[in-house]
């Protein structure tokens, strides 16, 4: 029997917490591949993909070129990612022949400045990603109807009980988590054994990249995502929470 058969939600079901979290399983059963094709089918119109362009968002992105063909892929531009991020974002859309939609503040780093002081990632970083990176992504997924992200259960501990699709109750929309079981070797084994393209930071030890202030490579044993805001309580962004 299909199961794909057997897991397609109509109606209500299809954003139903509990005919969501009734799937979970079988679909985490079948793979992350098969998770996006799920998806795709599932949710024809208003699927997103949230993408930073790190390892596990470019494994997402070559998965979902390979079942859906007009694929809408979103990032968060808070204008102070890395260059090598920007170029990224050129291959990557070159390579899988889309259009990334750029999603920021209407407040630049100027105003920013102004009105709550110089380098606001230093001294209060919380509402740095608030207004960056927070209220953007509110506003955009008001739209939406699913979103697939490249969260991972070992990443943080906020994170260890990721579902692989649930309901957003934050964000008021489905969430994917196709790479949720995956570890960081199961990340790179598929871009090196896929030739997928990925930021060159990857390997000089920035594990987790996100704005040129808060990232720094990690060091020996350090968790992966330690190079963010080093030498703070923060451990996330607030995108996910």
């Amino acid at each position: 029997m299909n199961p794909f058969h057997v897991l397609k939600l109509s109606g209500a079901d299809s954003r139903s917490p509990a005919a969501l979290q009734q799937a979970a399983p079988t679909l985490e059963a079948l793979g992350a591949q098969e998770i996006v094709r799920w998806a795709v089918q599932q949710y024809p119109t208003g699927l997103v993909l949230a993408s930073s362009f790190g390892a596990e968002d470019m494994v997402l992105i070559d998965m979902l070129a390979r079942v859906a063909e007009h694929p809408t892929i979103f990032y968060l531009d808070t204008g102070l990612l890395f260059p090598e991020t920007y170029e990224l974002i050129n291959q990557a859309e070159e390579r899988y022949g889309f259009k990334a939609v750029r999603v920021a503040t209407d407040m630049d780093l100027g105003t920013q400045a102004v009105q709550y002081g110089d380098a606001l990632w230093a001294t209060n970083p919380d509402q740095c990603c608030q207004i960056r990176k927070v209220l953007p992504l509110q506003q955009y997924l008001k739209d939406q109807i699913a979103w697939i992200t490249g969260i991972r259960r070992d990443q943080t501990a906020q994170r260890k009980s990721a579902p692989v699709v649930g309901w957003d109750d934050r964000h008021q929309l489905v969430k994917l988590n196709p790479l949720a079981a995956w570890s960081a070797k199961d990340v790179f084994r598929y871009l090196v054994k896929n030739q997928v393209p990925y930021n060159p930071l990857h390997d000089y030890g920035y594990l987790s990249i996100g704005c040129v202030p808060c990232t720094r490579p990690i060091k020996p044993g350090e968790n992966p995502r330690a190079g963010r805001w080093a030498g703070q309580e923060k451990t996330e962004c607030g995108l996910h929470l």
